[in-house]
């Protein structure tokens, strides 16, 4: 009769043969540090605006258009019980107007203090994330009207993404007077 192992060696064993045949960890990469933000599209140059800034997307609602204010002023909308005004950046800015179908625009709210606010754009390419350091203080080509509002930018695969501040946007004073003057 065959003498049997102990549970206690067959254990032993097979943590030795585990330990020989174990291959190594895999050398240690630095880690890449990221800031991350909502791309979108407007008037086709590519943006996008810190996380923090923007607090939901959505598709463009239907909307009440508002008499007597200005031209990028489209309408006001009822979004879950509050009144959200919605503002074409593309009109705002006086750029071209979207080449793309209007299924595609979307809206980026923005909360800032009592202010509540939609931004209609082009289109959004969702959650975009950027090594720290593509970032260049100089966002190179910006139209004069948007230049403002944009801080920097970042580079990936040899597409520059200009750093849009949606907060500085909407407490500016010029985005805040909406009524059409009545000369």
């Amino acid at each position: 009769m065959s003498a049997q192992a102990s549970p206690f060696s067959v254990l032993k064993d097979i943590a030795q043969r585990s330990r020989a045949l174990a291959v190594g960890l895999p050398e240690q990469q630095e880690a890449v540090e990221l800031w991350n933000g909502i791309g979108f599209i407007l008037a086709g140059e590519r943006y996008v605006a810190p996380m923090g800034e923007v607090t939901e997307i959505l598709h463009v609602p239907r909307f009440t258009h508002i008499p007597g204010v200005r031209s990028f002023m489209m309408g006001a909308a009822n979004v879950r019980g509050r009144l959200l005004p919605l503002v074409d950046l593309a009109t705002f800015f006086d750029l071209p107007l979207p080449s793309r179908s209007q299924r595609e625009r979307r809206v980026l709210v923005v909360e800032e203090g009592d202010i509540f606010s939609g931004l209609v754009v082009d289109t959004v390419l969702g959650m975009q994330y950027f090594a720290t350091e593509s970032f260049r203080a100089d966002p190179g080509r910006v139209p004069d009207r948007v230049r403002p509002f944009v801080n920097g930018s970042y580079e990936r695969d040899d597409e520059i993404w200009k750093v849009f501040s949606a907060r500085d946007l909407v407490i500016d004073e010029h985005f805040l007077d909406v009524a059409q003057w009545q000369g």
